[in-house]
């Protein structure tokens, strides 16, 4: 994938989260997550998590039917496919919620929630780590694993609306470079996190305030203490959040 050019006017959340942090280090580690109750630990560059992401906008815009300003309801657990879906709802414009929406277009679920998703369309994660199918989804919900791996690398945006429960880019964006300043945060620390995204506030602490600083996050699961030290030392881990 080629490098995004410099965000200009207009441009969506994931072009002024991404294009920076691609022109610096574009090879990189961006993402590391770690499930301690598995052992599943997965390492994505910043180009891979924006193949990720636009392979996520390409099928939210082409096969869901995502137009910008949508709403796309997202109640994903912390994760690094997680962090890709949200990219790509914002890369084809979409008002991300977090939770359920009965104004949803699309609501992207765990196996556990597809009953409860309220939406037009619903796609559902398993969030396997080799990209394992849903066995006996209903009719009519989309396998994300499945339907996600045909579509395009490279996404051009056709536009923005709100970007976070109805607040704008612009305004979401200030808080997240906020929070970064106020955390000292720089494009030379490596994060480690164990919060949830379950909420706006968290996501902007726990995802959005890393990326803008341009620095990269190790996201753990379940997180095992005893194996903290050694994880802080193996990771370069600068900052300990949560």
């Amino acid at each position: 994938m080629s490098q995004m050019p410099s965000p200009g006017r207009g441009a969506t959340l994931t072009d002024h989260l991404l294009a920076p942090i691609l022109a610096a280090d574009a090879a990189g580690p961006c993402i590391t997550y770690y499930d301690d109750s598995t052992g599943e630990r997965i390492e994505l560059s910043a180009v891979t998590l924006a193949n990720w992401a636009a392979k996520t906008a390409n099928l939210l815009r082409d096969e869901l039917g995502v137009s910008p300003g949508d709403v796309v309801s997202v109640a994903l657990p912390a994760h690094w496919q997680t962090a890709s879906v949200l990219l790509g709802a914002w890369w084809a414009g979409a008002d991300v919620v977090l939770g359920s929406d009965p104004d949803a277009a699309v609501a992207l679920v765990t196996a556990s929630g597809v009953d409860a998703a309220d939406a037009r369309e619903v796609a559902a994660l398993s969030l396997d780590p080799f990209g394992r199918p849903i066995d006996g989804l209903p009719l009519g919900v989309t396998d994300y694993a499945t339907s996600v791996r045909v579509h395009g690398d490279q996404f051009v945006p056709a536009g923005s609306g709100p970007a976070l429960h109805g607040r704008s880019v612009e305004d979401v964006l200030a808080d997240a470079h906020g929070r970064a300043g106020a955390r000292g945060l720089t494009a030379e620390d490596r994060v480690l996190a164990t919060g949830t995204w379950d909420d706006p506030e968290g996501l902007i602490d726990g995802l959005l305030a890393v990326l803008a600083a341009g620095a990269s996050l190790v996201q753990v699961t379940a997180l095992d203490p005893a194996a903290l030290d050694r994880r802080v030392a193996t990771e370069k881990v600068t900052t300990v959040a949560g």
